[in-house]
C-alpha cells in the first residue's frame, strides 16, 4: 500500500453563491491524498504501474475550472473522476479551500474535506 500527496495545487475559478465570486472568482487551494497499492511500481519503476499525479492535477484543473455554488459540488466531481479514470485508487481524499472567502471577517480560508472509496 502507499500515498501519493498533491498538496497546495492553486487554481483561480469562479465558486460561490454570491454573484460578485461568479464574476470576478477568486483564489482555490485544493489537496489529494491517494492511497493505491503502489507495491508493482515501487518494484518495476515503470509510470503505467502506479498513479500519474499529472493526471490526478489535470483533474483538479478541470473540475475546478466548472463552477460550482458550492465547494462540496466541486470536491465530489473531483472524486469520481478520480476513482473512474484511475482503477489502482483504493481511498481518495481530497480538501478544497477557498482563499480570503467573503463572508464578513478576517478568515484565511474556508476548506471542506471529502473522501471517497472504491
Amino acid at each position: 500500500m502507499g500515498l501519493i500527496k498533491l498538496k497546495n495545487i492553486k487554481v483561480y475559478a469562479y465558486h460561490g453563491c454570491l454573484v460578485e465570486e461568479k464574476k470576478i472568482g477568486s483564489d482555490y487551494r485544493v489537496d489529494l491524498k491517494i492511497k493505491a497499492n503502489l507495491n508493482t511500481s515501487a518494484i518495476s519503476d515503470r509510470l503505467s504501474d502506479t498513479v500519474d499525479y499529472v493526471h490526478l492535477n489535470l483533474i483538479v484543473k478541470e473540475e475546478m475550472a466548472i463552477r460550482s455554488k458550492l465547494l462540496e459540488h466541486a470536491a465530489e466531481r473531483i472524486l469520481v473522476r478520480i476513482l473512474d479514470e484511475l482503477p489502482l485508487v483504493e481511498k481518495a481524499t481530497v480538501d478544497v479551500s477557498k482563499i480570503n472567502p467573503p463572508i464578513g471577517g478576517n478568515v484565511e480560508m474556508v476548506t471542506i474535506t471529502r473522501t471517497k472509496i472504491r
